[in-house]
């Protein structure tokens, strides 16, 4: 059974930061392409960032240059780096690979 299980949101500052993790299991984590996705108050599923297998990434322009996507193999875990954080990234983010996605972590930015 494949299991995505984010962590690491919270309550932070504009400006401030947060590490979100995914711990996954039940797949190949290694082999397969995994995704950041978010979904903020009232609004629609909206593309965060990519992390391919072969280590490629991909960034929605909105993010790009304050999140950065990574990965630990041996710790089947999926990581997002958020800096600068805006009122605007508020939202709950979801990790995913291309079948499935976790039950999310909140990500609150407010002063």
């Amino acid at each position: 059974e494949v299991q995505l299980v984010e962590s690491g949101g919270g309550l932070v500052r504009p400006g401030g930061s947060l590490r979100l993790s995914c711990a996954a299991s039940g797949f190949t984590f290694r082999r397969r392409s995994m995704h950041w996705v978010r979904q903020a108050p009232g609004k629609g599923l909206e593309w965060v960032s990519t992390l391919t297998a072969a280590g490629t990434t991909a960034y929605a322009d909105s993010v790009r240059g304050r999140f950065t996507i990574s990965k630990d193999n041996a710790k089947n875990t999926l990581y997002l780096q958020m800096n600068s954080l805006k009122p605007d990234d508020t939202a709950v983010y979801y990790c995913q690979n291309d079948d499935s996605r976790g039950q999310g972590t909140q990500v609150t930015v407010s002063s």
